[in-house]
C-alpha cells in the first residue's frame, strides 16, 4: 500500500505542470485562426514539437490524477466528488484528440504543404475533434472548479490549495480565451499543479491502512497521519 501511496503522490502534479508548461510555449494563441496557427507552427517548429510531447504526457497522466485527487475528497464531499470527476475524466480523456491535431498541424509544416493547404487542413478535422474540444473545455473547467470546491470541503488540505484548484481553470479560460496571456495561462496552470502537490503531500502523510479506506471511512471520522 505504501508503493501505491508514492505512485499516486508522484503522479498528481505531473499533468497539470506538463500543461502550464505546454500553455507558456504553445507558438500560437488558442484564438488564432487557422491561417495563423500555421503560420506560427512553420515559424516555432521545436516549440511545437514540445506541445505534442507535452501533450502526450498530460493525456496519459491526468485521468489517473484526478481519481486519486478525488479519492482524498469524496470522504467528506462525495456529491461534488463524483460530480467533479464525472466532468472532468471525459474531459482529460479528449485531451489526446487536441494533441493529435497539433501533432498534425506539425506535420503538415515539415513536409512542405503550402500554407493554404496546411490552414484547410487544420480547419477541415474531423468533427470528433471539435466535439473533444467542447467536453475537454467544459469538463476540466467546470470539473475543477467543482473538485476544488470538494477540497474545500476535506481536512486532509490546506485551505490555500484547494483555492488554488478552484480558481485556476477559470483563471486559464481567461487567459486562453479572453486575454490571449501564455504568461498567465501558465500561472493558472501552476496554481493547479501546486494545489495538487498539497494533495500529495497529504497523501505521504496518511498511513498506508487510512489510504485504503479514504473513499470509505465514515463522515466525522479523521484520518490519521504519519511522518513520511
Amino acid at each position: 500500500m505504501k508503493a501505491t501511496r508514492w505512485f499516486a503522490a508522484l503522479l498528481i502534479p505531473v499533468g497539470p505542470a506538463a500543461v502550464a508548461v505546454l500553455r507558456y510555449v504553445l507558438p500560437y494563441n488558442t484564438t488564432d485562426d487557422a491561417t495563423e496557427v500555421v503560420r506560427k507552427v512553420a515559424e516555432h517548429q521545436q516549440a511545437q514539437s514540445a506541445v505534442v510531447w507535452l501533450g502526450f504526457v498530460a493525456s496519459m497522466t491526468l485521468v489517473p490524477a484526478v481519481l486519486f485527487v478525488a479519492r482524498v475528497a469524496f470522504r467528506e464531499a462525495p456529491r461534488l466528488t463524483s460530480a467533479a470527476v464525472l466532468l472532468m475524466v471525459p474531459g482529460y480523456l479528449s485531451l489526446g484528440w487536441l494533441a493529435a491535431s497539433d501533432a498534425t498541424v506539425l506535420f503538415a509544416v515539415r513536409h512542405g504543404l503550402s500554407l493554404a493547404d496546411a490552414a484547410a487542413t487544420y480547419d477541415s478535422l474531423h468533427p470528433a475533434v471539435l466535439a473533444a474540444e467542447a467536453v475537454f473545455v467544459v469538463g476540466h473547467v467546470l470539473g475543477t472548479v467543482l473538485l476544488g470546491c470538494a477540497l474545500l470541503r476535506s481536512s486532509s488540505v490546506p485551505r490555500w490549495a484547494a483555492v488554488a484548484v478552484l480558481v485556476s481553470q477559470p483563471l486559464h479560460f481567461v487567459a486562453a480565451v479572453i486575454v490571449s496571456s501564455h504568461e498567465l495561462d501558465l500561472a493558472a496552470w501552476g496554481l493547479n499543479a501546486m494545489g495538487f502537490v498539497a494533495v500529495s503531500v497529504a497523501i505521504l502523510r496518511m498511513r498506508d491502512d487510512d489510504w485504503g479506506l479514504a473513499t470509505s471511512a465514515p463522515v466525522g471520522r479523521p484520518l490519521r497521519t504519519a511522518s513520511v
